[in-house]
C-alpha cells in the first residue's frame, strides 16, 4: 500500500485490516476517535504537546505509522513459511562410521524413527530442531530445499522452522485456554482469531481423552489435554513446517487422529516411537542403531494391511483402558475378548 493511500484511508478500515495498530496507538496513549476519519486527519488532530513527549510531531507520527505497518506486514508474510524438502545429510554413528545415506523428508509425509532405547533417536530429532551443520556429535547437516539454512533460521526466534512435541509438556502461564490461543493468534497476526480458536479447540477436544473447555486454565490441564491442545495449535496456528514428535504413544491422546491432523495440514512429521502401530502408520521408518541411521524402509503393502489389523486391536484395548479409567468392573466374556483380539 502506497504512503498516500495509507494516509487517506479511513482509520476504521485500517484498524480492521491491521488490528495491531490499536496497540501502536495505545502505546503512545493516543485514544481512537468515535468518527471514522482518515488516518491523515486523525494524526493531524493529535495535540503537538502530547506528541512532543515522545519526541514526535505530526510528520514523524505519520512516518512511524507507515513504517510500523510495513514492518508488521513483512513479519506477517514471513509467517507463511513454505518448505518443499528437508534433507538429512549423512553424519556418523557413535563409532565414527559414516551413515550410508542421505534422507529426504517432504510435506504430508510421516516418517517414524525406530530403534532401541539409547540408540540415538532423540539425537536425530535434536539435529533437525537446531538445523545442525556438523556442529553436533553426529556431525549431520540439515538442508532446507537443498540449501544450507541461514543463521537467522538457526539461531533467532524469527522464522522458526521446527515445532517439537515432547513427552512432557507443562504450562506455566496463568491464562485460560481461550486466552492462550488468542495470545498466540495475535502474535501470529492472524486475521480470523475467533474462527481459528474454535477450530483448534474442536480438534484438541477430539484428541484428548478427557474433556475440557475454553475457560479451563492451561495450568489445570492434564498431560494428555496439554499435548492435545499443542498438537492442534501446531496444526492450525503454528507457522513451523516441520513437526518433531517424541513418543506420542505416551502422550495420552488419540495418536492416529493426531497424525492425520498434522499430515492434513501439510507438515513434515518425524516421529520417534516404540509403538508398532505408529511405526507402521508412517510412510517410512528410519532405523537408528549406535547413534546412526542404518536403514530407511518404505512401509510395504503387507505392513499397511497389518497396521489396519493392529488398529482394530488398539481400539479394543482403548475401550478397556477407558473402562479402567472410569472405575468400571471388567466382568465380561474374556474368552470372546481374547478371541476378538486374535489371540
Amino acid at each position: 500500500m502506497k504512503d498516500n493511500a495509507i494516509l487517506n484511508k479511513p482509520l476504521f478500515s485500517l484498524l480492521q485490516d491491521h488490528a495491531y495498530l490499536r496497540d501502536f496507538f495505545n502505546a503512545l496513549s493516543i485514544s481512537l476517535p468515535r468518527e471514522n476519519v482518515s488516518l491523515k486527519s486523525f494524526i493531524s488532530s493529535q495535540p503537538l504537546d502530547h506528541l512532543s513527549t515522545f519526541g514526535m510531531d505530526h510528520g514523524a507520527l505519520s512516518s512511524q505509522v507507515k513504517a510500523f505497518i510495513a514492518r508488521m506486514e513483512a513479519f506477517k508474510g514471513r509467517q507463511e513459511t513454505t518448505l518443499k524438502k528437508v534433507t538429512i545429510k549423512a553424519g556418523f554413528d557413535k563409532s565414527g562410521t559414516k551413515e550410508p545415506m542421505d534422507v529426504d523428508l517432504i510435506p504430508g509425509q510421516v516418517v517414524s524413527v525406530v530403534g532401541p532405547t539409547g540408540s540415538g533417536k532423540s539425537r536425530l530429532l535434536a539435529d533437525i530442531e537446531c538445523l545442525a551443520q556438523e556442529d553436533t556429535p553426529s556431525r549431520r547437516r540439515i538442508f532446507l530445499d537443498g540449501k544450507v539454512p541461514d543463521e537467522k533460521k538457526r539461531f533467532s526466534g524469527d522464522g522458526q522452522m521446527v515445532a517439537q512435541l515432547s513427552q512432557n509438556m507443562n504450562f506455566v502461564i496463568d491464562l485460560t485456554v481461550a486466552a492462550f490461543l488468542e495470545m498466540h493468534g495475535q502474535s501470529r497476526l492472524v486475521d480470523d482469531i475467533d474462527a481459528r480458536i474454535v477450530r483448534i479447540f474442536g480438534a484438541a477436544k477430539g484428541l484428548a481423552g478427557e474433556p475440557f473447555d475454553l475457560d479451563t486454565p492451561v495450568t489445570a490441564l492434564s498431560g494428555g489435554q496439554s499435548r492435545a491442545l499443542m498438537i492442534a495449535d501446531v496444526a492450525f496456528l503454528s507457522a513451523c513446517p516441520i513437526v518433531l514428535i517424541d513418543e506420542i504413544e505416551n502422550a495420552g491422546v488419540d495418536r492416529q487422529e493426531a497424525l492425520k491432523l498434522l499430515v492434513k495440514e501439510e507438515k513434515i512429521v518425524l516421529m520417534a516411537t516404540h509403538d508398532p502401530l505408529l511405526a507402521l502408520s508412517g510412510d517410512r521408518r528410519m532405523v537408528i542403531r549406535n547413534g546412526g541411521i542404518v536403514d530407511v524402509m518404505d512401509t510395504s503393502p503387507s505392513e499397511q494391511e497389518g497396521a489396519a489389523g493392529l488398529m482394530k486391536v488398539d481400539k479394543k484395548l482403548a475401550l478397556l483402558r477407558e473402562n479402567v479409567r472410569c472405575g468400571r468392573r471388567l466382568d465380561f466374556d474374556w474368552d470372546r475378548f481374547f478371541k476378538d483380539l486374535g489371540s
